[in-house]
């Protein structure tokens, strides 16, 4: 991990750390209206993939693949979405939301659309429990 790594604010007050992978921290984003998690880098004054290392590029593709196969077994999405916008947070990170028609924001991007319903501390014990073997 880079000694310099510091979470950006906006990260903080809007996920929920669930673990530490070789390169990111994979963590929850805290809307309950679509399974949301990211990929952070640890890795200071990173703001976009080409910033990385081409060793920590292969490891971000790695384990957002990790993610992606996880989020395709649990959840049994109809897409998944990956992406990493950057504009409101500079800090690197990767979305990965699963998808289902029957979602609040299908077939639109889930940004905007309706208000975050945080998860319950019931329903964040078990997301926590599921996802620390991950």
């Amino acid at each position: 991990m880079s000694e310099n790594f510091e979470l950006h604010a906006q990260l903080a007050k809007d996920s929920i750390w669930l673990a530490d992978w070789p390169l990111c921290q994979l963590r929850l984003i805290n809307d309950s209206n679509y399974p949301w998690f990211i990929l952070v880098p640890r890795r200071a004054n990173i703001r976009d993939v080409i910033d990385l290392s081409d060793e920590e590029q292969a490891q971000l593709w790695q384990e957002s693949a990790k993610l992606s196969r996880l989020l395709r077994q649990k959840f049994s999405p109809e897409k998944l979405n990956l992406a990493a916008l950057g504009n409101m947070v500079p800090q690197l990170h990767l979305h990965h939301v699963a998808r289902f028609s029957s979602d609040a924001a299908w077939p639109s991007p889930i940004w905007g659309k309706v208000a975050a319903i945080p998860y319950t501390e019931q329903q964040l014990v078990v997301l926590l429990n599921e996802w620390s073997v991950a």
